[in-house]
């Protein structure tokens, strides 16, 4: 069976620490593509704070401690802190 290695890239990526203080420096990095209203990234105060996110598979949504990924397409996508960990690594 062939065997393939993931290409590697650099992301841009936020933390998110469920505050609006953190939400609104990253929805406005969100926003250069999106207006912020319903169809766009949105932030809520429930559950301890969550951005939603449009995304190609539909609305996702991101938590207190989640990262905030710009693919290389230019896409947001939010993913969990361990996984986040066990696929990145700071970029020089």
């Amino acid at each position: 069976m062939p065997k393939f290695r993931k290409k590697s890239v650099v992301i841009e990526a936020r933390q998110f620490d469920g505050s609006w203080g953190a939400a609104k420096p990253i929805l406005d990095w969100m926003g250069e593509g999106w207006p912020l209203d319903r169809s766009g990234p949105r932030w809520s105060d429930r559950d301890g704070g969550q951005i939603y996110i449009p995304t190609l598979e539909g609305e996702m949504t991101a938590s207190a401690g989640d990262w905030i990924i710009r693919g290389v397409a230019g896409e947001f996508y939010p993913c969990k802190p361990d996984i986040f960990a066990t696929t990145y690594e700071p970029a020089s």
